[in-house]
């Protein structure tokens, strides 16, 4: 018996993160483990005995949905914002949300499993590169002695450097931040969370981030915080 051309997958999940927008979310999982999210389940997975064992793991897979990036149609290749958006790859050899299937996979820290509550289990995690809201389709056990590739080849992304850049952030303006949030959000900006293409020195960018719009210009090595504003609901 062949098997099916398509199908149709559970959302089994949602993320929820402190990224109202693609913008300013770290460009692999890992990257800020600062970053703190939590899974909420869809009703029927809430069921408890699907989570046993779990605890046991430090880190889990993520599949997930890249749900801002659905189209009807694909293309065999992309330009990477990592090799400044000029020039094509495949798409296989990219992480480019435009795929055939619209699928990501995220590898994060398992902080906690929270079993009670109103939500049913909720999994508390670190490191996540998701966008608030995502949907989740399955959850999977790191395995550290078959995940583990320490001397796997990195493609054309070991060729791009990966230099944080010097965050100056007025302490009277880092102190309207919660201070659970301050580390994850310092992370996040030393990581240049602008395009890789748009390196425009006099530009004021705009980054969305938990309940607030923080406001940047980088010139070199530096980024400067210039400005914070709640944003509104």
């Amino acid at each position: 018996m062949s098997a099916p051309e398509e199908m149709t997958l559970k959302v089994i999940a949602h993320i929820r993160s402190d990224f109202p927008s693609k913008f300013g979310i770290p460009r692999q999982s890992g990257l800020v483990d600062a970053l703190k999210a939590e899974i909420i389940f869809e009703p029927p997975y809430r069921n408890p005995d699907a989570f046993r064992g779990l605890e046991g793991y430090s880190h889990i897979w993520l599949i997930w949905q890249f749900s801002q990036a659905i189209r009807d149609h694909w293309s065999p290749t992309v330009r990477p914002p990592r090799l400044g958006g000029n020039t094509r790859m495949g798409v296989f050899a990219t992480r480019s949300p435009f795929r055939p299937n619209h699928i990501g996979l995220s590898c994060v820290r398992l902080e906690k499993v929270e079993l009670h509550g109103t939500q049913g289990p909720i999994l508390h995690v670190a490191g996540a590169d998701l966008m608030d809201c995502t949907p989740i389709y399955d959850i999977k056990p790191y395995l550290p002695y078959t995940d583990a590739y320490p001397d796997a080849k990195g493609g054309f992304s070991f060729q791009q450097k990966n230099g944080a850049l010097e965050v100056s952030f007025p302490p009277q303006l880092l102190d309207q931040i919660p201070a659970t949030q301050q580390k994850a959000l310092l992370a996040v900006l030393a990581q240049d969370p602008r395009p890789a293409y748009q390196h425009q020195p006099n530009r004021i960018y705009g980054m969305p981030y938990a309940d607030f719009e923080v406001r940047f210009t980088v010139d070199g090595n530096r980024l400067t915080v210039c400005g914070l504003t709640h944003r509104c609901s």
